[in-house]
């Protein structure tokens, strides 16, 4: 029985050891393909110039939209991808979009996000050169906006989306825990539950990836994530947020929150069907009482600020759009998805990853399990609907590669976690 436990602390040994070498050499790749962070605002050669804001639309042919309609398709477009949030669908949205009126795209270089958690530079996409201008701006960043604006023209739409901070905690506790140092020595069988009773104790801001478990969404629009909800800074921040963002949507109103962004675009309906990405199976999700939602509230106060405050003028656009009217238009899309389903998905819904067929279609796994569903086209779909149905069902990673973005680093690294974790 000795000689067992013996062996078992040792792999246990080995593998830590290995994890630790393998994380520091990752962590060193990052470093070294991080752009110099060097920034040189306000110049104008280095910014969007006015003048390329026809140019980008030449690409867009004539809308479906009637001739009595006044309005023609945005088509500069800045999505603020936040973390958890349903965004990965949004990104789908953009990507088909884009790809079907040629639009071009300020794409990251050798991975699928923008140097994060850095803050965002333009030095960061892809080939950039001062100057240069593109329609649509969307992967993973934390947001700078004085960047982002050198890269689109100024009539360029600010769009991004929000979560309920329980929720969105809870998604990103269970995501990233395996990816941040911080849990490792939380005990019990639910970290989770653990964490929260103590926060104080797991916790430090100085810490290798603590951003994932404080406000996360303050940090990613690139604010103090540790600020207290009551603290003055943090109404002050969301104050900016209100003036560079012209529309932001809220996940728990998908649907809703899609027709607002058709309205704001001037899109058609068929430019916003999707299927839901990046979704998790139920029995990863962790139900929390009342009151440790209560404690999870407390412990993202920024970030209940922020959702309270964009909450409130989601629904202020609601109401000027016409709830009847959003109602209806809400049915209408959930009637096309389901036409869509039942064209594209076998056996119409999504399934555990170890069920998908083919690798296209497999998400993206966080660190050491395969909680993200996905989806398995149907093999006889009529050929007019295959290239369609294959775009809205190819998950982030697979539909960037397709589009011609280098992920060598992100593909580094999902080897080595698939590799640390499998054996």
């Amino acid at each position: 029985m000795s000689a067992i436990k013996g062996k078992k602390c040792t792999l246990i040994t080995r593998r830590l050891i290995l994890w630790v070498v393998l994380t520091n050499i990752m962590l060193l790749l990052y470093c070294l393909t991080n752009p110099s962070q060097v920034k040189m605002r306000g110049s104008q050669q280095d910014t969007c110039p006015l003048s390329m804001k026809e140019v980008l639309k030449k690409n867009v042919s004539s809308p479906s939209h009637s001739m009595s309609e006044v309005c023609s398709p945005k088509v500069n477009i800045m999505f603020m991808k936040t973390h958890k949030t349903a965004s990965s669908t949004i990104l789908n949205i953009l990507f088909r979009f884009g790809e079907k009126f040629k639009l071009t795209f300020a794409f990251p270089d050798g991975r699928n996000d923008f140097s994060y958690p850095s803050p965002f530079l333009c030095s960061q996409v892809k080939d950039y050169r001062p100057g240069d201008c593109f329609n649509i701006v969307c992967n993973h960043m934390r947001f700078d906006h004085q960047e982002v604006a050198k890269l689109l023209p100024p009539d360029a739409v600010y769009i991004t989306i929000l979560r309920d901070p329980v929720d969105l905690f809870e998604s990103s506790f269970n995501y990233y825990h395996r990816a941040v140092p911080l849990t490792w020595r939380i005990n019990g069988e639910n970290k989770l539950v653990e964490f929260l009773n103590n926060p104080q104790t797991f916790y430090s801001p100085e810490a290798f990836n603590s951003f994932y478990l404080k406000n996360l969404l303050f940090f990613d629009f690139g604010f103090d994530n540790n600020l207290e909800g009551d603290d003055p800074r943090v109404m002050r921040d969301i104050h900016k947020l209100s003036k560079r963002f012209n529309l932001v949507l809220v996940a728990e109103y998908f649907d809703e929150s899609l027709i607002l962004l058709k309205d704001t675009l001037c899109w058609t309906m068929e430019d916003i069907l999707y299927f839901k990405l990046n979704a998790r199976r139920s029995s990863s999700v962790s139900r929390l009482t009342p009151e440790l939602r209560a404690k999870a509230l407390q412990w993202n106060g920024a970030d209940w600020r922020l959702y309270q405050h964009f909450n409130n003028t989601f629904w202020a656009r609601v109401e000027a759009y016409g709830r009847k009217r959003i109602k209806q238009e809400v049915e209408e899309l959930g009637r096309r998805n389901a036409e869509m389903e039942a064209i594209c998905i076998q056996h119409g819904g999504a399934v555990e990853a170890q069920n998908i067929h083919n690798s296209r279609f497999l998400p993206w796994q966080p660190v050491g399990e395969s909680s993200i569903l996905g989806y398995n086209v149907k093999e006889n779909i009529d050929p007019k609907f295959r290239e369609i149905c294959e775009k809205m069902l190819t998950p982030e990673i697979q539909y960037l590669s397709e589009l011609g973005v280098s992920l060598w680093l992100t593909r580094l690294w999902g080897w080595f976690k698939d590799a640390v974790f499998s054996f």
